[in-house]
C-alpha cells in the first residue's frame, strides 16, 4: 500500500529589514540592554561677555592687588566636589584655565589689580573671569562680587514694592495702632505728639524700615503693650518701682506679678490674653 506523501514544510519568511534613516531611529530598534542614554552636560555653558567686578567692603582703596597664586602665606585653593580634593589656583595670562593641574608649558603670571574698587575684565579673558566669578577664595568669602545690573534692579524693585506695601499700610492705620508701633520706636515721647506728628513719623518709619514696620503691625503684643503703657500713664494701673508687680491704681490691689527676667509690659501683654486678663483689658479700654 502506497504511503501518502507528507506536505513539504514551509520555509520561514525572511524579515524585511528597514534601514534606519537617522540616529533616533537606530536607537529605537536597538535591544533594551544595548541602549545607552545620551550624555548630559553637567557644566553650565560659560557666557562670553565683558564683566565688571567690585570690592564689597566700605573701604575702596585707589589700588588694591589680589593674590594670584597659592603660597604658604596665602591659600589659593578650591575644593572640587566632583574630583573630591583641593585644587590649586593660579592666574596665568598665557593659559586657558585657572587651575594649575590643567595648565601646560611655560607660565606667565598675571596680576589682579582693582582700581577705585573696580576691575573690568573683557570677554576674551575667560580664565580670569572664571577665577573671579567662581573659584577665588575672596569671591567665596564675599569680599568681591560681579556687578550684575539685572540682579541689582530686581532687588531694588523688590525693596520698593516692600516699601510701598509698608507705607500703604501706614496710611490706612488707625491712630491707636500707629501709637503702639511708634512707641516701640520712640518710647514715651509718643504721648506728647500730635496726631499729625505721629502720622508723619509713622510714614517715615514705614519708608525707612518697611520690614520691621510690617513685623510690628502684625504683632498683636505691640498693641497690648501700648495699652498697658497708656494705662500706667493714666494711673489706671501702676507698676512697682522694682518692675515686678502690677496693681490697680485706685485700690492698690495686686493685678499680677512679672515673671523673673521678663520685660514687665511683655508680661502684661501675655496676661491680657488670659481669661482673667481679657476682663481687665476690657475695663481698661473703656477708661482710656
Amino acid at each position: 500500500m502506497a504511503q501518502a506523501k507528507k506536505p513539504a514544510a514551509k520555509k520561514p519568511t525572511a524579515k524585511k529589514t528597514v534601514e534606519p534613516q537617522n540616529i533616533e531611529e537606530a536607537a529605537a530598534i536597538l535591544p533594551e540592554a544595548t541602549k545607552v542614554a545620551a550624555p548630559k552636560s553637567a557644566v553650565k555653558k560659560w557666557e562670553y561677555k565683558d564683566r565688571l567686578y567690585e570690592l564689597t567692603g566700605y573701604k575702596r582703596p585707589i589700588v588694591y592687588s589680589m593674590p594670584t597664586r597659592h603660597s604658604k602665606n596665602v591659600s589659593l585653593l578650591y575644593f572640587d566636589e566632583n574630583k573630591g580634593h583641593q585644587r590649586e589656583l593660579r592666574y596665568a595670562t598665557n593659559q586657558r584655565s585657572c587651575f594649575v593641574d590643567e595648565q601646560e608649558g611655560p607660565v606667565t603670571l598675571g596680576r589682579i589689580v582693582f582700581r577705585d574698587g573696580q576691575l573690568s575684565v573683557p570677554k576674551e579673558n575667560v580664565p580670569l573671569q572664571q577665577l573671579l566669578s567662581l573659584y577665588h577664595p575672596y569671591t567665596l568669602e564675599g569680599r568681591i562680587k560681579e556687578y550684575k545690573p539685572e540682579a541689582i534692579a530686581e532687588a531694588q524693585v523688590e525693596n520698593i514694592e516692600f516699601e510701598l506695601e509698608a507705607m500703604n499700610l501706614a496710611k490706612s492705620m488707625d491712630i491707636d495702632q500707629a501709637e503702639a508701633i511708634m512707641r516701640v520706636e520712640l518710647g514715651s515721647k509718643v504721648s506728647k505728639m500730635s496726631s499729625k506728628e505721629l502720622k508723619r513719623d509713622l510714614l517715615v518709619f514705614a519708608r525707612n524700615n518697611p520690614e520691621l514696620f510690617i513685623e510690628l503691625a502684625d504683632d498683636e503684643n505691640v498693641h497690648l503693650r501700648n495699652i498697658g503703657i497708656r494705662a500706667v500713664e493714666a494711673d489706671i494701673i501702676s507698676l512697682s518701682g522694682d518692675n515686678r508687680t502690677f496693681s490697680f491704681g485706685s485700690t492698690g490691689r495686686k493685678l499680677m506679678t512679672v515673671p523673673f527676667d521678663e520685660h514687665p509690659y511683655s508680661a502684661l501683654a501675655a496676661y491680657f490674653k488670659t481669661d482673667e486678663g481679657m476682663e481687665v483689658l476690657n475695663a481698661i479700654e473703656k477708661r482710656l
